[in-house]
């Protein structure tokens, strides 16, 4: 596809966004993006409404002075902060006391707690029901101590039922 710019080079940054309540799409090619600022919506130094969000997910973690360098890639914690992107997995033990605030800030958690791929059984069906109880029922026994610790007597009753209606499903 063409950059809707120049019409020249192919497009190879795709731009969504809303203005005033007004939906704006663009296919650009790198030139026409970095001219009109959409080369790095990572960067601090943007003018635009990415650099309100940045700042305030990652703008609060500590600047290192003389920084240290990733072993296996040579990515300092500067160089995440300023591209957003972490340069190998490495970095994540190197920068752990960094990353992990940030993490936790967007994400809510530092444990991933996704979906479960599907596995399959010996006898070739795929099944993941129990392993989906087994998580839910995790999930519902969390969401019942703090309902108890919040005193929230009607809603834990309601979790307890849950999870004995559910308990008694897998073991009958």
């Amino acid at each position: 596809m063409k950059c809707e710019k120049c019409k020249g080079r192919e497009a190879t940054t795709h731009v969504k966004r809303v203005v005033n309540g007004r939906y704006e799409e663009y296919m650009l090619c790198a030139d026409c993006a970095h001219e009109m600022g959409f080369d790095n919506v990572f960067s601090f130094e943007m003018p635009d409404m990415f650099s309100g969000l940045v700042q305030s997910l990652f703008g609060a973690l500590p600047a290192r002075s003389g920084a240290s360098r990733c072993p296996e890639c040579g990515s300092t914690f500067g160089d995440i902060q300023n591209t957003g992107k972490v340069g190998c997995a490495e970095c994540y033990r190197v920068f752990r006391s960094e990353l992990m605030p940030s993490i936790k800030r967007i994400h809510g958690n530092t444990a991933h707690c996704g979906k479960i791929p599907y596995t399959v059984e010996p006898d070739g069906k795929k099944d993941n029901q129990k392993k989906r109880n087994q998580t839910e029922l995790e999930r519902m026994n969390n969401e019942l101590k703090a309902a108890v610790e919040a005193q929230n007597f009607e809603r834990a009753a309601e979790l307890r039922d849950k999870i004995k209606e559910m308990e008694s499903e897998q073991n009958g």
